[in-house]
């Protein structure tokens, strides 16, 4: 038996003896599922990073904002999934582009109003075809049933962690 192998042997051992019980983690389905994550996420990366200089959280951002006049930065966070830091770094990316703007909001000067520039809105409508393209291109590796199936298990397992 190789270094290795027992190696292996010992660490099961150690495990059943600790009373746990082992754990595969390239089957664990909370890792394959954040590793799916990030592969996707990586494949539209390249939609918005190399062409257009993006961010990841300035993506997330200019999306949110691409469907609205304006929104208060507290509310981009969870739309986005992104912190608090992230989300105002994102929006000092932007705005430093001349791609989104903040203003403060009338009632609460503590509150910040943000919302994209006509450039940021240009912006906006460029990407958007590239990443629906993208995300045509990734789920045509499906049938339209598994598609429909994926969406109805996201949503299930979405509901289910709320």
């Amino acid at each position: 038996m190789g270094r290795s192998s027992v190696a292996r042997g010992n660490a099961a051992e150690a495990a059943t003896a600790q009373g746990g019980e082992e754990l595969d983690l390239q089957r664990y389905f909370p890792y394959r599922l954040a590793r799916l994550a990030e592969q996707v996420s990586l494949a539209v990366a390249e939609v918005y990073s190399e062409r257009f200089a993006l961010t990841r959280q300035e993506w997330r951002v200019l999306a949110i904002l691409g469907m609205r006049p304006e929104i208060a930065t507290k509310e981009i966070g969870p739309l986005t999934t992104l912190d608090k830091m992230q989300v105002s770094r994102a929006v000092q990316g932007l705005e430093s582009r001349g791609i989104a703007g903040r203003k403060h909001h009338p009632d609460d000067r503590r509150e910040l109003i943000v919302s994209l520039t006509p450039a940021g809105r240009a912006l906006y409508r460029k990407i958007v075809p590239l990443a629906l393209a993208r995300e045509t291109k990734l789920l045509g590796a499906l049938t339209a049933e598994e598609v429909a199936v994926l969406d109805r298990v996201m949503r299930k397992l979405s509901a289910a962690l709320a």
